[in-house]
């Protein structure tokens, strides 16, 4: 008998609200926002159908910094993460308990200003979009890094964790030849 388990989430949606960037006591980064999640079939009689799922996605550390910074209420995101519950008492005296993402990944797909990235996009009626194409800038290193354990003199301790880097892009649709 096996003892593995598996907890992953992959959603790809629009965000319903813009998200909440907070910070613990501790001065962690905690966002918070509000996934939509669209399902269409036929049914029997070939009438279209539709349903949306609403999700509650947590953002932790220096991806909740990000998805503070450049998320939008609109904007259409691929996330990953696994799903977690917590209760706690309400004012009323009830327990009460969420489900919720906890994201540890995310890609931007669109913003609600325009397109991020690279690629065709479907438009939902089945014309096919091509966004403007971008090239990398520079890196922007998002981690932390310490200084040589003899020069930190007075200096606070850094966190010496890693980080992913994250690339500014700049638009390059006008060197596009068509």
């Amino acid at each position: 008998m096996s003892s593995r388990s598996l907890n992953k989430v992959m959603l790809i949606g629009n965000l319903t609200r813009d998200p909440n960037l907070r910070f613990t006591p501790n001065n962690t980064a905690v966002c918070s926002f509000g996934l939509a999640t669209n399902r269409t079939w036929s049914s029997d009689g070939g009438d279209k159908q539709e349903s949306v799922e609403f999700h509650n996605l947590v953002a932790w550390s220096k991806l909740a910094e990000i998805c503070g910074q450049l998320l939008h209420k609109g904007d259409k995101v691929y996330v990953e993460g696994r799903l977690q519950t917590r209760s706690w008492q309400g004012d009323d005296g009830k327990e009460r308990k969420v489900t919720e993402v906890v994201i540890d990944n995310m890609i931007m797909l669109r913003s609600s200003s325009g397109y991020a990235g690279g690629g065709s996009d479907d438009g939902g009626d089945g014309e096919t979009i091509t966004r403007p194409a971008v090239r990398p800038t520079k890196k922007v290193s998002t981690s932390k890094k310490s200084e040589p354990e003899e020069d930190k003199g007075d200096k606070p301790a850094q966190d010496e964790s890693k980080e992913d880097e994250v690339e500014q892009v700049e638009d390059v649709s006008d060197d596009i030849p068509f």
